[in-house]
């Protein structure tokens, strides 16, 4: 059982950054694959970014890359997602998830079993 608790959310103007972060209950850093997802009101939880449980291939989606940087520490149990250069269309609900770790680092949501509450964006044009 992985408990997962998400931080950093808020208000921001388009342009700027925000840094969110997850806490991992469990030793994560070794046997999970980590990710982020959002959802906007109205739509369908949606991939942002995943790591594998080495820190190694990261993955994201078409929509934020070169703008979000997935990241973690294993010795502190923690996965940050760094947002930079935030657009209006970046508000939503995210969430961090974790599930065992593979070769592959999957960007489907049902493939992940543990879900943290999730933490709010906001970026205002």
């Amino acid at each position: 059982q992985v408990q997962l608790v998400e931080s950093g959310g808020g208000l921001v103007q388009a342009g700027g950054s925000l840094r969110l972060s997850c806490a991992a209950s469990a030793r994560t850093g070794s046997v999970y694959n980590m990710g982020w997802f959002r959802q906007a009101p109205g739509k369908e939880r949606e991939f942002v970014a995943a790591i594998s449980w080495s820190g190694g291939n990261p993955r994201y989606a078409d929509s934020v890359k070169g703008r979000f940087t997935i990241s973690r520490d294993n010795a502190k149990n923690t996965v940050s997602l760094q947002m930079n250069s935030l657009k209006p269309e970046d508000t939503a609900v995210y969430y961090c998830a974790a599930r065992g770790a593979t070769l592959v680092v999957v960007t489907t949501p049902g493939s992940y079993n543990y879900w943290g509450q999730g933490t709010k964006v906001t970026v205002s044009s």
